[in-house]
């Protein structure tokens, strides 16, 4: 398909895919206009198997975050945002994937900017299975930073063998099909993405322990994310971390990890 014709492509695939998750209350209207903006460079600059990564990563971590809500209400008021993603949560999460396909087009030739691009997805997907399953686990987490020590369910920097579990499912999810899908295939490739994606998740837990801010709600003492005003409509105060180091911004270090995880394997491999 000739570039020009790709691009329309992926544009009407783009806001066919956002409104659609808008519609679902899977995006907030800001969300909806960053993923249809992001969606566009990806299926349209990128193509077909690049298109495929997004989606797999977008369905299924929208679907997971839609499933078994009422079993998660209870630790979704220590999230920083709800269920329905906006354009900061849509950019942390997938925004380097988006420029890992301009520089897959600066370096036609190069293996890189793919593994870049899987082990970025591999890790938010990690991330994002992590959270949405861990939160389900019968058993409270612990704090990945002192593992003796049991938190509330939802605690950033809390983690379980359920959760571990569903992050290393995740990350193989995109590593089997950026296996397929490579410009060069191989089935020796899926390890390594699903490794790169899973360091990307725990990396996200361990500054969730120690630097993220985390905030303490006024009214009813929890713990959370969200600043200025918790759910309930109190005030939230400061009790850890760096101010300026959101859950958006540790979703982006998880992100980046992953990205750089896969192409130093890759480099070692000898594929980037």
């Amino acid at each position: 398909m000739s570039q020009p014709y790709q691009l329309f492509a992926g544009l009407l695939l783009a806001i066919l895919i956002a409104g659609g998750a808008y519609a679902v209350g899977a995006l907030s209207r800001s969300g909806m206009i960053a993923a249809a903006i992001l969606g566009t460079v990806i299926f349209g600059l990128g193509g077909f198997a690049w298109a495929v990564l997004l989606i797999a990563f977008f369905i299924s971590s929208s679907l997971l975050s839609r499933m078994f809500t009422r079993e998660k209400q209870p630790v979704g008021e220590k999230f920083s945002k709800g269920h329905r993603r906006d354009a900061l949560q849509v950019l942390a999460n997938g925004g380097l994937a988006g420029l890992c396909v301009v520089l897959h087009l600066a370096f036609p030739s190069a293996v890189w900017p793919w593994l870049a691009f899987a082990g970025t997805l591999a890790a938010a997907n990690a991330d994002t299975w992590a959270t949405e399953l861990g939160a389900l686990s019968s058993s409270a987490p612990r704090l990945i930073t002192r593992l003796h020590q049991r938190v509330p369910a939802g605690t950033s920097g809390g983690v379980s063998a359920a959760g571990t579990l569903a992050a290393a499912l995740g990350a193989t999810l995109i590593g089997v099909l950026s296996a397929v899908l490579a410009p060069t295939a191989s089935a020796l490739m899926i390890a390594p993405i699903a490794i790169a994606g899973l360091l990307g998740a725990i990396f996200d837990s361990l500054l969730g322990a120690t630097v993220q801010a985390m905030y303490r709600c006024v009214e009813d003492e929890i713990e959370t994310e969200q600043h200025p005003l918790h759910s309930c409509g109190a005030p939230t105060v400061l009790v850890r971390g760096w101010p300026w180091l959101n859950n958006d911004r540790v979703n982006l270090a998880c992100a980046t990890l992953g990205a750089l995880m896969a192409i130093g394997i890759g480099a070692v491999a000898g594929w980037a």
